[in-house]
């Protein structure tokens, strides 16, 4: 029945069940419908549906960059959510954290410029670094590491590896996706090095002083520490690049 309705609609607006979004989101795209719908930010990174974000097929929406969302929920839902609340009418509301719009609908704000700066302004601006770069380069992939998407280099043709939260700012007229550092797929042309089982658990015992094992083939790792999920990008052409100047 749900898929006859699917069938007769020309755009999905709603709120899928977080726990099928991967089946949810294939039988979209295997009707070849346009879509709007409200998922788990940390979905960008599923492998069912980055290939996705990464061929231009789905991206983010125009609104909800961050923070939590709030939803009426029926009575008989439990409260068992990080926040909730019951307003003066008796209606439920439960607090969810991280979640996007998931869409295939074209809008103004994703083909606007992100401002970038100079690595040199970069090293200046972190004092930290005390004269080294601000982007230090991955053990295991041929990429700089950006810890901000707000610190990217306008002077730098390379691959960047740049936080999840990059996604929400994203121009494809202005940057390329090229792949994602949480993966172990062997064919990814920006892997320099795997690692094997015995550095992965010298590197636990290293980290947190205890046995273990810290895998290291499925994160990108600086100075041998890994690194949270991040997107591979690089920039497309100077014709869009807005720079901006750093005072400190």
């Amino acid at each position: 029945e749900c898929v006859e309705l699917l069938k007769q609609a020309d755009i999905i607006v709603t709120n899928p069940p977080f726990s099928l979004f991967r089946d949810y989101v294939a039988q979209l795209v295997e009707h070849e419908k346009k879509f709007l719908i409200i998922g788990n930010f940390n979905a960008v990174t599923y492998k069912e549906i980055f290939p996705h974000i990464m061929a231009n097929k789905i991206w983010l929406g125009e609104t909800i960059h961050s923070g939590d969302r709030e939803f009426r929920v029926p009575d008989s839902y439990p409260f068992e959510a990080a926040g909730f609340r019951t307003d003066d009418e008796g209606n439920r509301y439960i607090r969810v954290k991280g979640v996007r719009w998931y869409t295939n609908l074209d809008h103004g704000r994703r083909h606007e410029p992100l401002s970038l700066m100079t690595m040199a302004d970069n090293v200046r601006f972190n004092p930290e670094f005390k004269g080294e770069s601000a982007y230090p380069k991955y053990d295991n992939y041929e990429a700089i590491e950006i810890g901000s998407y707000k610190t990217i280099p306008i002077d730098y043709d390379g691959i960047m590896g740049a936080p999840i939260t990059f996604l929400d700012k994203y121009n494809p007229d202005q940057f390329e996706i090229v792949g994602t550092t949480e993966s172990n797929n062997r064919d990814n042309p920006y892997r320099t090095r795997w690692y094997s089982s015995s550095e992965c658990r010298a590197a636990y015992q290293a980290r947190f002083g205890k046995p273990g094992v810290y895998d290291l083939n499925a994160s990108g790792v600086v100075g041998g520490i890994k690194k949270f999920k991040r997107v591979l990008i690089r920039r497309r052409s100077d014709k869009c690049d807005v720079e901006v100047k750093n005072e400190n």
